[in-house]
């Protein structure tokens, strides 16, 4: 954690930001900028627990507000506590404490043991640029609060980040969700994991989403997530080039000259496009290249060496091979489209799915065409398994999708993320 003051800029001033602004402390806005009105608020959350109220976001100052980051707190039994007390005192409730702590007995506290209080604040922020890090620690804090959700990890990325999974669920039918394989589409990672606490917590209270028992779907289903397929990707278009990047010289070549990757990057860090990577015509996506421009590594549509030839589409291919998934939905924007077909593979089964789904969403049913046609995710599950898969491309605009528009994607999408596990 490096110190925020006054000029800092980025994705960490952007979710203290946030977290000040949901606590209750005014910024001038969520902009990433480390202004006046920023280092204001920070001295008064510094001043309201005893810190030293510098302004200046420190390492024990980080500490203290990455557990409201994180949601939790670990708090050690005291004599007399009980639950209503300790969820009094931290502005909670005892069920959630309860749901946290399924080892605990709420009646026979055991004075000294240590146990997992969630703060009432949400754990996934919708309204920041969300990087690999914060989709990391969002994670942990969630497996802490809902414990009863799986989080675990299906590969690795190229440049050693984990590609991570949740399981929701624990029926017999088995889908597949994912998002960002395209590193300017990083707002589907948002969706994915607003879907994942919000789907927990219905669970953990027991209360309907949407219309939908959550209880059933968690019978009937297992839901397997993966927010962000392209880490490496997210990060180089939020966080910028670092000069410790080992393709720093090669990626500055792949994208024309410029050290700007945050408005036109999709590929992952070794300038493939992984949402061409997969064997589903794979050589007709080689071919196509050279009509768009693409003569090797770049911002896009590069379908690299071979099928599969990059971490994360082998771990993703992988990880499908090893389950035997029903239906399948890769996330991208936009365009407010569903595509369900490759190459007329696709059974009338699957055509009636995607109309379920347009109808849910709003969205319209397409077909792709082009170099989009080809070695895409999707393409590949339906070719090797001809079952039920689906591009949705969500919002309207230019990529990257400002994530003001998160809420409209939410909206559109949360019934089609329930139904899929359904249908």
């Amino acid at each position: 954690m490096q110190i925020l003051k006054i000029g800092s800029r980025g994705t960490e001033v952007m979710e203290i930001q946030a977290l000040l602004n949901k606590l209750g402390y005014s910024v001038d806005g969520i902009d990433g900028i480390y202004g006046p009105k920023t280092a204001a608020a920070v001295s008064m959350f510094q001043r309201y627990f005893g810190l030293s109220p510098t302004g200046v976001v420190n390492d024990d100052t980080y500490k203290l507000m990455n557990r409201f980051l994180m949601g939790y707190d670990t708090y050690r039994i005291r004599p007399g506590d009980t639950l209503y007390l300790i969820a009094r005192r931290y502005y909670t409730t005892p069920l959630s404490i309860i749901t946290a702590n399924p080892q605990i007995n709420p009646n026979n506290l055991k004075v000294g043991s240590e146990i997992i209080v969630p703060y009432s604040l949400e754990v996934v922020y919708t309204n920041i640029d969300y990087t690999y890090d914060i989709m990391k620690k969002d994670l942990e804090g969630l497996k802490a609060r809902y414990p009863f959700i799986e989080v675990a990890s299906a590969g690795k990325s190229e440049l050693g980040k984990e590609l991570y999974y949740v399981k929701l669920g624990n029926g017999p039918n088995k889908v597949f969700y994912n998002g960002s394989h395209h590193a300017i589409e990083w707002i589907t990672t948002v969706l994915l994991m607003k879907f994942i606490e919000n789907f927990s917590k219905a669970y953990a209270t027991g209360q309907n989403l949407e219309g939908y028992d959550v209880q059933d779907i968690w019978n009937k289903s297992s839901i397997y997530v993966m927010p962000m397929v392209n880490p490496d990707g997210v990060d180089l278009v939020l966080n910028g080039l670092d000069r410790s990047n080992p393709y720093y010289n090669d990626l500055i070549k792949w994208n024309n000259g410029s050290t700007d990757f945050s408005k036109t990057w999709s590929a992952n860090i070794r300038g493939v496009d992984l949402n061409h990577n997969y064997d589903a015509l794979w050589l007709e996506s080689k071919e196509a290249e050279k009509s768009y421009g693409v003569y090797g590594p770049g911002p896009t549509r590069y379908s690299g060496t071979s099928p599969e030839s990059e971490s994360e589409s082998k771990a993703l291919a992988n990880f499908t091979r090893k389950n035997n998934f029903r239906l399948v939905i890769a996330y991208h924007s936009q365009g407010e489209v569903i595509y369900w077909d490759f190459q007329n593979l696709a059974r009338l089964e699957a055509r009636k799915i995607g109309e379920t789904f347009s109808k849910l969403s709003g969205y319209e049913l397409a077909e792709t065409y082009g170099i989009t046609s080809f070695a895409g995710y999707k393409d590949w599950f339906i070719d090797k398994y001809r079952k039920p898969g689906y591009t949705i491309e969500v919002g309207l605009g230019e990529n990257p999708l400002p994530i003001s528009q998160f809420n409209k994607i939410y909206k559109d999408n949360i019934k089609v993320l329930l139904e899929g596990a359904l249908v």
